[in-house]
Order: C-alpha cells, then structure tokens, then sequence
C-alpha cells in the first residue's frame, strides 16, 4: 500500500460554519468529515489526460477544525479502479491524509476534489479514519448503489 499523501491547512478552499451547512445530502461521518452524498449524479466529465482514471466527478468534502488528522482511502480491491482527490493543488491517490487543522473559532475546512475511476460509472467505497475510529461509505458516482 502508498502511503497516504498528505492535505495540508493551506489546501483549504472554503469555510463552512458547520458539516450541515454544505446541503446537498451531505453526510456526517464519525462526527468531523461531511462526505458528498450517496448519489453524485448522472453526469461523469471524461479527461483523456488523466488517463488510465480518466473518467471524473467533483464532490468537495469538509472536516471539522480539529486538532485530529482524517484518513479517507479506497479499500485494497479498488486501488486499481479509481482515485480519490482533495485540496490544491491535489493529487490523485488511493489514500489522503487531512493534516490536522485547529482553530479558535467552530469551522468547518472545505476541499475542492472528487473522484477518478476507470470506468463511468461506479459505487465506490471509500473508508474514513479518525484515531482507531473507522466508517466506510458508498458513492454512487454515475449510477446509483
């Protein structure tokens, strides 16, 4: 396994007062990820540059400002399906780890990214870590799950 790549402060793209804040069917996730929501929609962009992941899907992601660091990575059997991006510039990889972020005031850090598969569509499970606390979602990322 890669490790992880790491998304650091200075990759936030925009602040939310809280994870609800985003809309959308944003889902909380061990109380300070707000994950994009089960279904992202009918419409995969295609950049033949990205290539072999060449099909792709926005879908920002926010986590609780924190003195925590997130993981969120594909399980093993789709490390050669698709790729995860957050933050800026970003890069594609089968694991992020969001630095921790603290602040003074209650904000939430939002990441532009989303998704790059192989194909066009896909249900893709993703795996959120905080400390020994573990969640793992589905996207629907052109179809449904």
């Amino acid at each position: 396994m890669q490790p992880a790549i790491t998304v650091r402060c200075d990759e936030v793209a925009q602040n939310f007062k809280s994870g609800h804040d985003i809309g959308g069917g944003y889902r909380l996730v061990l109380g300070i990820v707000a994950a994009p929501p089960v279904y992202l929609g009918p419409k995969v962009g295609r950049d033949p540059y990205s290539a072999p992941f060449s099909h792709w899907e926005k879908a920002g992601l926010a986590i609780r400002a924190s003195t925590a660091a997130v993981t969120v990575s594909l399980p093993r059997e789709w490390r050669n399906r698709a790729r995860i991006i957050w933050g800026a510039p970003g890069s594609p990889a089968t694991a992020l780890r969001f630095a921790p972020c603290p602040s003074a005031v209650e904000t939430w850090n939002g990441y532009a990214g989303g998704f790059l598969l192989r194909s066009s569509s896909a249900c893709v499970p993703l795996i959120f870590a905080v400390g020994h606390r573990r969640a793992t979602l589905r996207f629907g990322v052109g179809r449904h799950c």
